[in-house]
């Protein structure tokens, strides 16, 4: 269970790559789609930083 929690920000980090990839897929309109994966990226790197600090 503890690699999981390790590794929990490279999944964040992984869907909002996903975001991005349908966002640019499918040509949307609104930005909304842009903000989410931002947020996701930012949060998984920070997540991954600290989660690994905690558990190494």
């Amino acid at each position: 269970m503890n690699e999981f929690i390790k590794y929990f920000g490279i999944v964040l980090i992984l869907i909002g790559v996903g975001i991005l990839g349908y966002y640019g897929t499918y040509h949307l309109t609104t930005n909304t789609p842009l903000v989410i994966a931002m947020l996701l990226l930012l949060g998984g790197l920070v997540t991954y930083i600290v989660l690994n600090r905690i558990f190494t």
